[in-house]
Parts: structure tokens; sequence; C-alpha cells
């Protein structure tokens, strides 16, 4: 069994954490001494509000070799024109309706995760800090001199093929197929290939922060447990060459020269951090008697707005289950939703559409427009015996918003979007008889 210990990783949701690469690093009892140890630069990285609720307050404390106002200079605006941002209503012709895309071609010619990333939805405004976008990434190169930080939201990255690491401010975050890592937002890193070509799904978070969902009934345990998210221990670069320093900030991309890495703090304390998580420790909870309920209970991490349940964005896994509900149709039922439903599928298959949506793909379902399992999927569910089952391989998710969801133009003309999608339903006739 898999040790709950992962080595250069500290376990836990939220917590005050502190970490040193170097013994003496940390000050005692204070946050900013007169002379720091090493010669070392004191630097707070706040991710909320001076004055927010201790419960929503976050900030950490770093110890570097220089204050961040040296990594940057003077900047200049630079295009990365496939990365876009809320508000964004790119002209197409596709009418609306449901959605789907077989696994994009990845492009050709050298990618990091900065050229390589692709937005294919975004909602709301960036501008009033509201709202989110989707999309994928492409990854076949390295950064090794280019560093990058996001003033406008902190982003969700979803592996589904290749291994990247995160190289942080605050240390190293490696992610697979099957784990998510979360970028704070402000949070300078560097993204590294491990094992690869990798490809995956990105969400890039305007609104406030992504947290824990509160479980209400269900109590203290199940569905993502704090002691299951890990965050890096303290490590440094330490290298004086000509490096670059990109920043997106109000949607528009800037780079500025320096001569060093930015990635130079020894230690830190604090709790605004990167954070990775394995989604195969999430623990479902579900129907165990009768009927399906809401897919809610599937939430790994929710962005809230101001109105109570009622989410900017929020991350929801189909992972592996039991199936032993009785006399009742177990795939999700057909049904409109007030959200707006990005979703991927990182391995194996989905029990609600068995047949066109394959890992790497990507299917939109907006508000208000109907959806729910195919033809193949209700056939099934409505004649088969209900014994209990397990769904196995398979990983799917959702990124999931109250603002419609609008395409790019990168996602309208992609040559695998499935102009047939709608067909899936074709066979859902009529079957009333007029009896009981």
């Amino acid at each position: 069994m898999q040790s709950a210990i992962v080595p250069g990783y500290m376990p836990g949701f939220g917590n005050d954490f502190e970490t040193e690469a170097l013994p003496g690093v940390l000050p005692y009892g204070q946050n900013s001494p007169q002379k720091c140890a090493y010669g070392l630069y004191a630097e707070q990285l706040s991710g909320s509000p001076f004055t927010a609720p201790r419960g929503t307050n976050e900030r950490s404390w770093l110890y570097r070799m220089r204050p961040s106002v040296r990594h940057t200079s003077r900047f200049t605006e630079i295009q990365l024109p496939f990365w876009r941002t809320a508000p964004c209503i790119d002209q197409h012709d596709l009418p609306i309706g449901p959605l789907r895309w077989s696994p994009p071609e990845q492009p050709e010619g050298e990618l990091t995760f900065l050229s390589g990333l692709r937005t294919m939805t975004t909602a709301g405004d960036v501008h009033t800090q509201v709202g989110m976008s989707a999309g994928i990434y492409f990854v076949n190169t390295s950064m090794v001199d280019d560093y990058f930080y996001n003033a406008d939201g902190e982003i969700l990255v979803v592996p589904q093929q290749g291994v990247l690491c995160f190289f942080t401010e605050l240390g190293r975050i490696t992610v697979k197929p099957g784990e998510i890592c979360i970028m704070p937002r402000g949070m300078k890193f560097k993204v590294e290939l491990v094992e690869g070509p990798a490809r995956g799904y990105y969400c890039e978070n305007y609104g406030a922060k992504f947290t824990l969902p509160d479980r209400g009934p269900i109590g203290a345990n199940c569905l993502a447990n704090p002691r299951d998210f890990k965050t890096p221990v303290a490590a440094f670069e330490d290298r004086e060459t000509p490096c670059r320093v990109w920043v997106k900030w109000c949607g528009k991309f800037y780079r500025c020269e320096i001569g060093h890495s930015p990635l130079d703090v020894l230690g830190w304390h604090g709790n605004y951090t990167p954070y990775k998580y394995d989604l195969r420790t999430f623990s479902p909870v579900g129907a165990i008697l009768f009927d399906h309920p809401d897919p809610s209970i599937f939430t790994v991490m929710t962005a809230p707005t101001g109105e109570e349940g009622t989410a900017n964005v929020d991350f929801v896994i189909f992972p592996e289950r039991w199936m032993v509900a009785e006399n009742s149709f177990r795939p999700p039922w057909y049904h409109l939703n007030i959200m707006s439903e990005f979703m991927g599928l990182i391995y194996g298959r989905y029990d609600a559409k068995p047949d066109g949506f394959v890992p790497g793909g990507i299917s939109l379902h907006n508000c208000m427009l109907p959806h729910g399992p195919d033809l193949a999927a209700f056939t099934k569910a409505s004649t088969e015996e209900l014994k209990p089952h397990k769904l196995t391989d398979t990983l799917a998710f959702m990124f999931e918003t109250r603002y419609p969801q609008h395409l790019t133009a990168y996602a309208s003309s992609l040559a695998t979007l499935q102009h047939d999608y709608d067909r899936c339903w074709d066979g859902l006739d009529r079957k009333f008889t007029g009896k009981p």
C-alpha cells in the first residue's frame, strides 16, 4: 500500500506551513527582522486582503536572495494568442447546443507550458475578478530561462498524458495523470517536462480561490480529505544567468529581462501555497439504496461566490466507484442546469457516454441546454440486471461555473469538433404506452 508520507511534500489543506532549505533561514518569533539570516530579504506574498477574516486570510512570508522588485524590469507586451481571457466573445458560426470534441492534435513545433496552452472557453470578466477560462495544454519542451506568474487568477492543472514538474518559488511539484495541482495567483514558477510529451486540461479561476466544499450532513470525513493535499518543501534555484519573467495581467502578457532566476526563496512560512492532490484519494459517497444523487457529491474543490451555494467554479470528478442502487436508473439523469459544464476524460470510459467520448476529449454543456446519457447508456441502464457493479478504470472531471462559457475561435474551428454529437441521442423516442 502506498505510504501517506510523500517525500518532498507537507500534508494538509490550508495549513500554516514552515519549511527551509538551509538551517536557520526562518526567523524565530517574528516575520521581518532587522537583518535576515544568510543576507536574505523578507517578503510577504498576500493572497487575500490584509483585513480578510482569519478563515480566509492567506499570506506567506518568503526569505529570498533578492526581493521581487529585482525580479522584474521594464516590461514589454508579448502576444500569446491562444491564451484568451474573459470577456472574450470571438466570432464564429456555431449555434448554441451541446458540443463535443475528440482529442485535438498536438500543434507542431516547440511547445512550452506557455506557448502550448489553448483556451477553449471563457466566462465572466477578469476585470471584476469574476468567472474563469478552461482549455487544454500541450508541452514538449521545458521552460529553462523563462518564468511566469499570473496576476489574473489561480491555475488548476489536470494532466492527461505525461509528467510535469512545476518549479515554484516555494518548491517543486511533480504532477502526473490522476493528480492535479494548483498554482496560486501571483506565484512565480516554471514548468519542466519530466516525461513526455505531455498534455492535459487547465482552468484559470479569476474569482475567490478554490477551497474544500462544506460537507453538510456528510460530516467530517469523505470526499477530498485535507490530509491528502500536498504542499512542497522549500527548494531554490541559484542561477546568475540571463532570464525572462512573464506576467499575465488583465488578459495581456508582458515580459521583462533579468539577470538571475526569481526562484530564490530559501525558506518560507504561511498558508498561501501551491499544492497537489491525488484524485484517487477522493472518497466518494453515493446512493446505497435507490436513485442517483446530485453530481455535487463529487465536488473536489469549489471557488465560491457571494451567493451561498453558487460557485464561480466547481471542480468535480467521476472516479471509480460501486453502483448498487436498487430499482434505479444508475447513470446521471437527463437534465437542464443553471451551471455550465466543461468536461474532460483523463482515462477509461465515462458511464453516461460510452461511445465517442474518449480520453483527451472535451465536451461543453452550457447553462440551460439539455444533456444526459446517450442511447447506448440509456438502453443498457434501463435493461441490465441491477446487481452490484463497480465502475473501474475511469476518471472524468468537470469545470462547472455559474456563468455562460463562450467558445474561443480556436475551439470553434478545431478539426476534432464532433458536428454530429447530438446524434448520440437519436433513438430516444416516444415510449408512452398509455398504461401504468
